[in-house]
């Protein structure tokens, strides 16, 4: 589809992709459901206040609901983005499904190389075609965080609270969707918001640890290059770990295992996950551990069991994020030769998706 201007070119350019999810959504009436159906151009169209905000270029990349997005769906929309960085657009907008936005921002987190300009991805709770849709509050707080803000990153802008009160700005990959249902689904793990954003165009930065906008350098590079064949493993009580073998069997280069606490995994019996992982490090396939619970951070020596994983060979991941992790493997696995450079990538704070000390 072709590109679009709307509105006065005399203000800054922002460019709209659209990917489709509740944002782009109806219900229809007749069976009761929600599917994708707005384009960007139908959103702008209900939301007339935008133009005294920004100049509009709105397009269609594809119009999927979130939880059927891809890794090449990744691949795509990080490719539309570098077209419009690289053009005179002064940020990118992405509207997004809200169920794996978070996986979207952290990817594009890595995959864009250079970033001087804002990437943003909004999505919404409710379908656009309702009264009470979160959808428009998102899309306003969003121009007015590229136009007004000097952060050049990845994020993520939704509501704070449950009223259309404010949205805040969370780092691609410090972000997750923790409610099913709630306009404030969104919050930051292990970090701070990046700044709050009002519907009258106030912008309060909150952190002042950002990569900073540098209009003179536009010029992003797109590094998509990602190894799809990793697996995200949910440690929990009676776990078979004979998971572990399906996954070799099938050619799977890496694993990130979602363990408790500190990092553990079941270490006795039948359902010991030892001798498992020990197989799969001996194949030179890396196994990234990360914690279920989200806050806090991994640990690979305070107890013994944590320490016998550490022996083995495991990449204990800091605050990392799960989902972050799972992406950040496909990345390290495609630029690394060894498994050395591997482990080197996954603990090397590449799009702050590491913190040097956990907030309390």
């Amino acid at each position: 589809m072709s590109k679009e201007k709307i509105f006065d070119e005399n203000k800054k350019v922002v460019s709209i992709l659209g990917t489709g999810g509740t944002i782009a959504s109806k219900v229809d009436y007749k069976t009761g459901g929600v599917y994708a159906s707005f384009s960007p151009k139908e959103i702008i169209a209900q939301v007339p206040e935008i133009e005294n905000i920004a100049t509009i270029r709105a397009r269609e990349v594809m119009q999927v609901m979130s939880e059927d997005i891809t890794p090449k769906d990744w691949k795509i929309i990080a490719k539309e983005v570098v077209k419009e960085i690289n053009s005179d657009a002064d940020g990118v907008i992405i509207t997004h499904g809200t169920d794996t936005m978070h996986y979207t921002s952290a990817a594009l987190s890595f995959m864009l190389k250079n970033l001087k300009k804002p990437v943003v991805l909004v999505g919404a709770q409710r379908s656009s075609d309702r009264g009470s849709s979160d959808a428009f509050i998102n899309l306003i707080c969003a121009l007015h965080f590229i136009t007004k803000s000097d952060v050049a990153e990845v994020c993520i802008v939704m509501h704070e609270n449950m009223s259309d009160e404010r949205c805040i700005a969370i780092r691609g990959c410090r972000a997750r969707k923790m409610h099913t249902s709630r306009r404030d689904a969104f919050k930051p793990i292990n970090d701070l918001p990046i700044a709050r954003i009002y519907p009258d165009g106030s912008v309060e930065m909150i952190s002042k640890n950002y990569r900073k906008r540098e209009d003179d350098k536009p010029y992003v590079v797109l590094d998509d290059k990602l190894e799809e064949k990793v697996a995200l493993i949910k440690m929990y009580p009676g776990v078979d770990s004979r998971i572990i073998d399906f996954y070799i069997k099938n050619g799977y280069k890496g694993f990130v295992i979602e363990a408790t606490g500190l990092g553990h995994v079941s270490t006795i019996g039948k359902y010991s996950m030892l001798e498992k992982i020990k197989k799969a490090v001996a194949k030179n396939i890396p196994v990234v551990i990360t914690s279920q619970c989200l806050y806090g951070r991994v640990h690979p020596t305070i107890y013994a069991n944590l320490r016998k994983l550490s022996k083995i060979g495991c990449i204990f991941v800091e605050d990392m994020l799960p989902e972050v992790a799972y992406i950040k493997l496909m990345y390290a696995l495609a630029h690394g030769n060894s498994s050395d450079e591997v482990k080197e990538i996954m603990l090397t704070n590449l799009a702050n998706e590491i913190s040097e000390r956990t907030l309390e």
